[in-house]
C-alpha cells in the first residue's frame, strides 16, 4: 500500500530561505574568490575595522567555531590584510588588526558584496524589495532571532553575551 503525502496548507518557508540564502552564499562566494577572499575573510576585516575586537569576538560576529576562525586569521595575516596584536584595554587578550592592504580590500570586499546584494534586489519589482527587506528584518528581529533549543538542531548555535 502506498501512502499519500502530507497535503501542504502552507508555503514552505523553509525551503525558500534555504535555497535563496544558499544561492546568494554561493554568488557572493564567487564574487570575493575574484579579489582572493572568501566570505569569512571579508566578514573578519569588515568587523575588526570597525573596533578593537577579540579574536572570539569576532568568531562570534561571524558564527564561526574557533578553529575556522584561526585559518580565517592565518590567511588574512599571510595575506598582509591582517596581524593579531595584543589588546590596548587587556593585556591578556590578542585582537585582529587590519592592515593598510586589508582596509583596502575591505573596502573593495564591502563594494562587491553591495553588488551582488543590489542586484539580487534589482531582480524584484521595485514596491517589493522595500517590503521584503523590512520582512525579512521583522523575522531576525522578532519571531526567529532565536534558534529553538532542542536535541535535533542541526547544528549548535553559539552563546552570544
Amino acid at each position: 500500500m502506498t501512502a499519500m503525502a502530507p497535503a501542504r496548507t502552507e508555503t514552505d518557508l523553509s525551503f525558500l530561505l534555504d535555497h535563496t540564502g544558499h544561492v546568494l552564499r554561493t554568488r557572493l562566494a564567487a564574487a570575493l574568490a575574484e579579489i582572493g577572499l572568501t566570505t569569512r575573510m571579508h566578514c573578519v576585516l569588515v568587523h575588526a575595522i570597525e573596533e578593537e575586537r577579540t579574536q572570539i569576538q569576532l568568531a562570534e560576529l561571524g558564527d564561526m567555531d574557533k578553529t575556522t576562525m584561526v585559518v580565517t586569521v592565518d590567511a588574512l595575516e599571510k595575506a598582509g590584510y591582517a596581524e593579531r596584536r595584543p589588546s590596548s584595554v587587556d593585556r591578556r587578550a590578542r585582537i585582529i588588526a587590519v592592515t593598510d592592504a586589508g582596509a583596502e580590500i575591505a573596502r573593495r570586499s564591502q563594494e562587491i558584496v553591495d553588488g551582488v546584494h543590489r542586484a539580487a534586489l534589482g531582480s524584484l519589482p521595485e514596491d517589493e524589495r522595500e517590503v521584503l527587506v523590512r520582512a525579512l528584518n521583522r523575522l531576525a528581529a522578532g519571531h526567529l532571532a532565536t534558534p529553538a533549543d532542542g536535541a535535533q538542531q542541526a547544528r549548535r548555535a553559539r552563546e552570544r553575551k
